[in-house]
């Protein structure tokens, strides 16, 4: 399996729609970040479709290490000053 790209270091702020999807690039090879623009297909990694049940602002993960995608859960920390 490929391993993501970190493409970021402190999560990205959104405006959530209910029921209404997006795509989370999950390989952090994506240029249009935190949304999947088709780059994983040269990995074996797919986008995560997520569909909100609620409308409202919402935390999404740019290093690609969050136990909880696709949501900033903080493991970014662990890759600052190094």
């Amino acid at each position: 399996m490929s391993t993501p790209k970190i493409a970021g270091l402190k999560p990205i702020k959104i405006e959530t729609e209910k029921g209404k999807d997006f795509y989370w690039c999950s390989c952090g090879l994506s240029q249009n970040q935190p949304y999947c623009d088709g780059s994983h297909s040269v990995t074996d990694l797919t986008p995560l479709c997520v569909t909100p049940e609620e409308s409202g602002r919402a935390f999404l993960c740019t290093c690609k290490q969050t136990k909880n995608p696709p949501y900033c859960d903080g493991t970014h920390s662990q890759f600052r000053d190094k």
